[in-house]
């Protein structure tokens, strides 16, 4: 009971905060997606993810969140977990962006409730990456826990997907904010996109 309480005490809290956030304006389609490298975790292991690198592999689905450990974005990671097979088969990447610290995305990428070791977690605490898409990012207010009764005192990042085709360029842009999709339905959607990138068709 008392961690359910947190948790819709933190997710009322981020709503708040990310209704503050201007207007949706990140990088759009036909866009070159900004390059980066950032200090990740999968499974609880940290190593450094390559968008280059991936990208050689097929498409990308980048997708920037609030904070680990909120309603919202628990559900989101937990969803694209489940569904990691589904865009394993479509040759698609899945890497999550926050400005969580490398520590709480160690816990949160191996949480068998969460990513649970499926797909990689980056850290963009100074939100040079969220910035390079045109996110603008919000600061936590003070006092705000998690679902575990920790601190948070990182930024918060719009959500926001972006899904990348092969060649570098944005596909899709997808917002909570503009679009007024539930966390969940930016993984329905990014898999869709990717499914018809595989088949050659215009998402």
């Amino acid at each position: 009971m008392k961690r359910r309480l947190a948790g819709s005490i933190a997710l009322s809290a981020l709503v708040a905060l990310t209704s503050a956030i201007p207007a949706f304006a990140a990088l759009g389609p036909g866009v070159a997606a900004p390059v980066f490298t950032a200090e990740a975790s999968l499974a609880g292991k940290d190593f450094t993810f390559s968008l280059a690198d991936a990208l050689k592999k097929g498409p990308v689905v980048v997708y920037f969140y609030p904070s680990a450990y909120t309603g919202g974005c628990d559900l989101e990671a937990h969803t694209f977990a489940v569904n990691r097979d589904k865009f394993d088969a479509a040759g698609a990447t899945i890497i999550g962006v926050s400005a969580d610290s490398i520590e709480r995305l160690n816990a949160f990428s191996s949480d068998p409730n969460y990513c649970a070791g499926k797909f990689p977690v980056a850290s963009d605490a100074d939100v040079k990456i969220a910035l390079s898409y045109d996110l603008k990012a919000v600061a936590a207010q003070p006092g705000m826990n998690d679902v575990r009764g920790v601190a948070i005192d990182h930024a918060f990042i719009p959500r926001t997907t972006f899904v990348i085709a092969s060649n570098g360029k944005i596909v899709a842009a997808l917002s909570s904010e503009s679009d007024h999709l539930r966390p969940d339905e930016h993984v329905k959607r990014s898999l869709a996109i990717v499914q018809h990138l595989q088949a050659g068709k215009t998402p």
